[in-house]
């Protein structure tokens, strides 16, 4: 088992827990991770992709699906705070 983490910090699991880590900090790191993620899914490592079997691929693809699904909540995030933004300043 590796010792270390390679990825990059761990995205909050609570909602609430937007508040203590910036919401761009973490839909950058979200966007990160699914690019790499699907990088392995398609052009010259689409072989291995295929080779490792259909559980993994699914399992695979249901990771990209709540990377997608984490970004799409934290995008809602930053566009009610933009909002909110430019309500104060009108």
């Amino acid at each position: 088992m590796a010792d270390r983490i390679i990825a990059g910090q761990n995205s909050p699991i609570s909602t609430d827990a937007i508040n203590q880590q910036d919401a761009v900090d973490i839909l950058e790191n979200k966007l990160t991770q699914l690019r790499s993620l699907l990088n392995c899914c398609y052009g010259d490592e689409q072989e291995l992709f295929e080779a490792i079997g259909a559980r993994h691929r699914g399992n695979i693809m249901w990771i990209g699906a709540d990377l997608a699904d984490d970004i799409a909540r934290l995008t809602q995030e930053l566009l009610k705070r933009l909002h909110a933004i430019d309500q104060q300043k009108a």
